[in-house]
């Protein structure tokens, strides 16, 4: 009877085939750089943020206070939030998530060392996440990567396409094309040397832009798209 017992499960197994156990753990042995841009006590350090930084070949400083929503929602927060629903998302599918910073309420850090901590990590990919904030009559969300950077561009393409079957977020009407932009001047892109991404993910200074943003829910949503992107790029 035991021996019955056991091939009945060892044949289980071979039905389910090779994959069910990575279909619980899609992205177990990946090491995913998750980075909040900005942060939330930047505008009050203003020679701290404003001190220049290599961003890969030219100075640059080393971040910036980021944008709001007309009634005060900081970019800040809403970066930070969404990544941290989309660490716990990775996390619970096995990855490794390192975060460039672990709060709100601090300084930076320099986009220099953002990059650093995802170089140092190894990371099999990093995200930088955003919000623009561009003219009130354009809406709408790209992904920006750095040119000769191949990698980048499929993680890039990856997103795209995951983030608007999810969200239903149109591309940006303003920026960009078809919801991809190719950029030299951003030090966190430049100084990788991982498969890096960064990710405008709306307009805030658009009003249905802001309105959606400023919703939990849809902040839920937009970190399971981009989860379902870092899952697609790291087949």
């Amino acid at each position: 009877m035991r021996t019955l017992l056991v091939a009945a499960a060892a044949a289980a197994l071979v039905a389910a085939g090779p994959s069910a156990g990575s279909r619980r753990l899609p992205l177990l042995g990946k090491t995913i750089a998750v980075d909040p841009g900005h942060n939330g006590a930047n505008w009050s350090h203003p020679a701290e943020i404003n001190r220049r930084v290599d961003a890969g070949g030219f100075r640059k400083a080393c971040d910036t206070t980021g944008t709001s929503t007309n009634d005060g929602y900081t970019e800040a927060a809403y970066n930070f939030d969404v990544a941290m629903r989309l660490a716990r998302i990775l996390r619970r599918e096995g990855a490794t998530v390192v975060l460039t910073r672990t709060s709100n309420d601090g300084v930076g850090p320099c986009i220099d060392e953002r990059a650093a901590i995802g170089n140092d990590a190894r990371a099999d990919a990093a995200i930088s996440i955003h919000a623009d904030g561009g003219p009130p009559g354009g809406r709408g969300f790209e992904v920006i990567y750095k040119p000769q950077a191949p990698d980048s561009r499929r993680l890039a393409l990856a997103l795209r396409r995951a983030f608007a079957a999810a969200t239903g977020e149109p591309y940006s009407t303003y920026v960009g094309r078809d919801g991809l932009d190719v950029r030299t001047d951003l030090g966190g892109l430049n100084r990788s040397t991982v498969p890096k991404v960064l990710i405008e993910t709306a307009n805030m200074r658009n009003t249905a832009d802001a309105s959606r943003l400023e919703s939990a829910a849809y902040r839920q949503r937009e970190a399971g798209a981009l989860a379902r992107g870092l899952e697609s790029f790291l087949r």
